[in-house]
């Protein structure tokens, strides 16, 4: 399972949120008997929202002799219960535990099949999602009236955490293990995907009965279920299918947007030292998708976020992590599962650290580093994150555990993993565990004996402190000179309660000349010597960021500077960057942040140009043609739209080539990077260009089109910025646009205009409940109930109208 971007809603709606220490221990799922497989029949009523299924759950006692067994199976009709067409005895538990007397008592690995036949009612389903996953209906119908014109129809599953016993009857857990086969009768004009192999296609007049097997066994929330028209692009590894499932519209596009996958799953391959283990791979896209990504076996399933068309992808393929993540799901939680759902870390940490795997394999250090970077800063920000243990016995919901610790945290605390042992033992240690429980489950105890087995090292005192406790080290550092001895001490103070015991990476430049050393340490006050030929010009301590932890010490803005030219880790010289971006007014410090403009990393170059001081631009005039070189010839196009946008705050018409030539730019970070300076030297050819672009533009380029509609006062496009206010009042991150796009909301609060009144609403709903997480249903709820006291204020003739327009929306989030 792949996070949504939500980082920022974290920040917004975190007063709204309570994070209450739970004390409930959460034990494994008790085991009296094992699923061995899985047969069901399934077809579909649209209208009702409900799916008739037919079960055949074979299964054993684990160990213990047994005449009954529990099976979870929610909000179900129960039709009829039977074994060798003998009906048999149930109890349906408040329906969701079904509860079933066995005609016999069956003893250890005694295998017996039950049938059921049910109707599945996911509207009826009553148990709520995550942060990572907002609903937990199980089985999902997306416009199954087709009422939506501009919405297809589709059907797809969700099983994670616990949702597939919303569909079919099982043992959901996932320390069960089960081979599986599924018909699936659809309308002939659908599509379906399933876990393994398509068997079969059996046409019955109007419908058509697929028949999808999979012999190899893996846990009950991974089976999936997709259906719609789709068009299917084929691609493979070896000699193993690699499909892609998209609409019509988007399948020139999938190849470029998947197409890396091949090379992906060999990459992971090799550098696991475990071939792929399934028979197929395939990647579909789901409208209003619950989640970002999910890894069902041979079946992964992407949220429509996925979608991009090659403007989009020439600036970044948004979804190539989340493309990593899922793919190497399938070997950590799909080939090995987390026996429980406190050790979720053997799940999800590994598939956060396989981006980062990836990205160093095919884009290098600097890219990786950053990637990294990015990670640990989200759960250094992350609301009281750092309270909570990376395995956790005690939590109130299992969905609690999808959070910035098992994914963000677990991820980094790999790579610290991997930087002590080295590649060779890491690598081999992952080989080991994957071969070892291939198949079965695990739990992070066996991962510890794996690698311990494997380098001969104890690492209990790691283990005990990354995965078993919780928080991370707030390092104080100094540093005491000795001329005459020439050496350099550096003081280690650790400021938080508990003493973390770490590898530490230390850099002592002399001149430009860097010399590194690994320490170890192992005390709250620790110190280390170093000789040196020439006075240091800088101490780079946790030089190459591999560390969780936050750093106190105190540097100079010559520290800073050379520190942004010359540190190893992209961390640092973004912090050097930061340091010295704020002290501008000092000739040096700004000729450093141009000299930025040339760095390996194109986040920092992308950080200059926001970070750049040019008042007084006249004597800055050398800067500034370096940045209009950028913006016309940066590697990177979102290097070039951040070059743009900087140099249409100088207002300049003498620029305005530079913006026109954007505007023919196939990228659209340019394009609407260059619309919009283009509006601040020339606002009516701007305004022109932006009422002529096409209808898919206009929507991608919604914030910096809705801007100038705005400030042009463009009432007719109301209802296109109604669509996107949301957006840029909470998502921009600009204090400018979030107070511009507040008054468009206003605006469109108080308006008589029942479209932009509607398209706004719809938005908030979506919205409401995609971060429902992060309360920020509760947010647009107050919105809402903002807008009914405007229009009541207000009088225009779709005032009642537009008040029931939003009272309806209310009820959906309500």
């Amino acid at each position: 399972m792949k996070f949504q971007k939500i980082i920022v809603f974290c920040f917004i709606c975190v007063s709204l949120i309570s994070f209450a220490q739970s004390t409930t221990y959460q034990p494994e799922r008790e085991k009296t008997h094992d699923l061995v497989h899985t047969k069901l029949k399934v077809d579909f009523n649209f209208e009702n929202k409900t799916m008739n299924g037919e079960a055949w759950v074979t299964a054993k006692p684990h160990f213990y002799s047994s005449n009954a067994i529990t099976l979870d199976a929610k909000a179900m009709l129960i039709h009829q219960i039977s074994i060798n067409n003998i009906a048999l005895n149930y109890f349906y538990d408040d329906k969701v535990k079904l509860i079933i007397d066995l005609p016999k008592t069956y003893k250890k690995d005694e295998e017996f099949t039950i049938y059921i036949k049910y109707t599945a009612q996911p509207e009826k389903v009553y148990q709520k999602g995550s942060v990572a996953i907002k609903e937990a209906k199980g089985l999902y119908f997306i416009n199954a009236d087709g009422s939506d014109k501009n919405k297809p129809t589709q059907i797809w599953t969700q099983g994670e955490t616990e949702a597939s016993s919303c569909w079919f009857p099982t043992i959901d857990a996932p320390n069960q293990k089960t081979s599986q086969e599924i018909y699936i009768t659809v309308p002939n004009k659908y599509t379906t995907l399933s876990n393994g192999e398509l068997v079969s296609k059996t046409k019955n007049g109007t419908n058509r009965t697929d028949y999808w097997k999979f012999d190899k066994k893996h846990a009950p929330y991974l089976f999936f279920m997709g259906i719609g028209e789709y068009e299917i692009i084929k691609d493979s590894y070896k000699n193993i299918p690699v499909n892609y499932y998209v609409e019509k519209e988007f399948a020139p596009y999938a190849k470029a947007i998947f197409g890396l996958t091949p090379e992906i799953i060999g990459f992971f391959s090799d550098k696991l030292g475990v071939e792929y283990p399934w028979n197929k791979y395939s990647q579909i896209v789901g409208r209003d998708y619950v989640s970002g990504a999910m890894e069902n076996t041979t079946a992964v399933i992407h949220g429509e976020k996925a979608y991009q068309k090659p403007g989009q992808l020439i600036d970044e393929n948004v979804q190539e992590n989340t493309i990593a993540h899922e793919i190497f799901h399938h070997w950590f939680g799909n080939l090995v599962t987390s026996e429980s759902w406190s050790n979720l870390t053997l799940n999800e940490s590994f598939a956060n650290y396989s981006e980062f795997l990836w990205r160093e394999h095919k884009y290098g250090k600097v890219n990786a580093e950053m990637h990294l970077y990015d990670e640990v800063k989200a759960y250094l920000n992350g609301e009281n994150d750092s309270d909570k243990h990376l395995v956790r016995y005690n939590y109130d919901d299992k969905e609690e555990m999808f959070d910035l610790v098992s994914y963000n945290k677990g991820g980094a605390i790999l790579h610290m993993l991997r930087i002590y042992l080295g590649d060779d033992a890491f690598f081999l240690g992952l080989k080991e565990y994957l071969t070892k429980y291939k198949y079965k489950t695990a739990e992070v105890h066996q991962l510890r004996l794996v690698f311990e087995e494997v380098t001969g090292k104890d690492l209990n005192w790691f283990f005990n402190q990354w995965y078993f406790n919780n928080g991370h080290p707030n390092i104080e550092i100094s540093y005491d000179y000795n001329t005459l001895r020439k050496t350099v001490t550096v003081n280690v103070i650790q400021l938080q309660s508990k003493t973390f015991k770490f590898p530490f990476a230390i850099d002592v430049f002399e001149g430009k000349k860097r010399t590194r050393h690994q320490v170890f340490v192992d005390a709250s006050d620790t110190s280390f010597t170093f000789s040196y030929t020439k006075q240091p010009t800088l101490i780079q301590v946790n030089a190459d960021g591999s560390l969780i932890c936050e750093i106190n010490e105190n540097k100079v803005l010559s520290d800073y500077i050379f520190q942004l030219e010359n540190a190893d880790n992209y961390a640092h010289r973004r912090e050097a960057l930061l340091e010295v971006a704020i002290r501008q007014t000092d000739k040096v410090a700004f000729e450093a942040v141009v000299n930025a403009l040339d760095d390996v990393s194109y986040k920092i170059r992308i950080l200059a140009l926001q970070k750049i001081d040019l008042i007084n631009k006249s004597s800055k005039k050398n800067a500034i043609r370096k940045i209009m070189k950028m913006a016309n010839s940066d590697v990177k196009t979102l290097v070039q739209a951040e070059a743009i946008h900087t140099l249409g705050k100088l207002t300049d018409p003498e620029l305005k080539p530079i913006f026109e030539k954007g505007l023919q730019s196939k990228s659209y970070s340019v394009l609407g990077k260059s619309l919009v300076s283009l509006y601040y030297v020339d606002k009516q050819a701007a305004f022109v260009k932006s009422k002529e672009l096409p209808d898919e533009v206009r929507k991608i380029l919604a914030t910096p089109l809705t801007r100038i509609f705005i400030e042009e006062k463009d009432t007719t496009e109301l209802p296109f910025i109604a669509k996107n206010v949301l957006e840029g009042m909470f998502l921009t991150g600009d204090d400018v646009n979030k107070v511009l796009f507040q008054k468009a909301f206003k605006q469109i609060s108080e308006s008589n205009n029942s479209v932009a009144i509607q398209n706004v609403v719809d938005d908030m709903v979506v919205k409401g409940k995609q971060f429902k997480g992060f309360n920020f249903d509760k947010v647009v709820i107050n919105l809402m109930r903002n807008m009914i006291q405007d229009q009541k204020k207000a009088e225009q003739p779709n005032r009642e109208k537009n008040i029931e327009i939003i009272k309806t929306a209310m009820a959906k989030l309500l």
